[in-house]
């Protein structure tokens, strides 16, 4: 048996999540077209089989996207990623664009340098990239002579997920296997159900409104083939309360109906979800309104 720890880095919005579910072949991780969706380390636990047997068990660790922070969460966000590389037994650092020199990716180099793990790098959305610029951003990184390995995926579909795959299992060593073979996370499903919520306002919400939200499990009970949920929607504004209300309510049974939905299908049962929304100013300023949040 063998089996390791690896870590997901990289800018936000590269796709991060998107790679890890489809590594898993389920979501675990939220995903969305605005930055900084993901804001704890989210595991994701890959095990590989040969004949019925586990052979080789690959501990993912999906971190926040690594950003210059405006207020103590982002604080806790790039500290999280960062306290990540040390934890680990390879580095996956995920690219979607040309380097630059003063941009985020040269930051996060800068602290790659600093450890000593097995790293490599992972151009993503190579769909979206004409030939020559893949290129470019493929010898611009093989001559920094940092990374094991490099390698161009489309997370989206999946394409080179099983070679990224076998290239991490040479990483790993004879080990134990951590966690029983059938499961692909150790988050609890009110965490999940939580971040399914928080995903659904990112979708529905526009500008900074739904940067500045966070939820909260209040009530989670499980009757035989129904689950009643409560949760609240924390925000830090009066008027962006009544943004996620909207008009005669309707954006927020909008968010509600596509966050049971997706609900439903992740616990097998029927739910009965409320949603209210709640106001705490300034909340992301707040260490001790943080750490409430789960953000610790």
């Amino acid at each position: 048996m063998k089996s390791g720890f690896v870590g997901i880095v990289g800018r936000p919005n590269v796709g991060k999540s998107t790679l890890l579910n489809s590594i898993l072949g389920e979501k675990v991780a939220i995903t969305s077209s605005k930055p900084q969706t993901t804001r704890n380390a989210i595991r994701g636990i890959y095990t590989k089989t040969e004949d019925g047997e586990p052979v080789c068990q690959i501990v993912f660790i999906d971190t926040p996207g690594i950003h210059k922070p405006k207020n103590k969460l982002g604080d806790y966000m790039t500290s999280t990623s960062l306290a990540t590389l040390n934890e680990v037994d390879a580095i996956l650092f995920l690219v979607d664009s040309p380097y630059e020199e003063k941009g985020g990716d040269a930051f996060i180099l800068e602290k790659l340098k600093t450890v000593d793990t097995p790293k490599i790098l992972v151009i993503n959305k190579i769909d979206q990239i004409e030939p020559d610029v893949f290129e470019n951003i493929y010898k611009t990184y093989e001559a920094m002579d940092m990374f094991d390995e490099i390698l161009g995926t489309n997370a989206l579909i999946g394409k080179n997920v099983d070679v990224l795959l076998d290239m991490l299992e040479k990483h790993t060593e004879e080990g134990p296997m951590y966690f029983p073979p059938e499961m692909i996370t150790d988050h609890p499903e009110r965490f999940l159900v939580s971040e399914i919520i928080r995903e659904k306002l990112l979708m529905y919400l526009d500008q900074e409104v739904p940067h500045g939200t966070a939820v909260e499990i209040e009530q989670y009970v499980e009757e035989g083939r129904l689950t009643r949920i409560n949760a609240a929607i924390y925000c830090e504004k009066d008027s962006h309360k009544g943004i996620i209300i909207g008009k005669d309510g309707k954006k927020i049974k909008g968010i509600g109906k596509a966050a049971r939905l997706e609900i439903e299908a992740l616990i097998g049962t029927k739910v009965y979800l409320e949603l209210f929304v709640k106001v705490k100013e300034n909340w992301r300023e707040s260490v001790v309104a943080i750490g409430n949040f789960g953000y610790k």
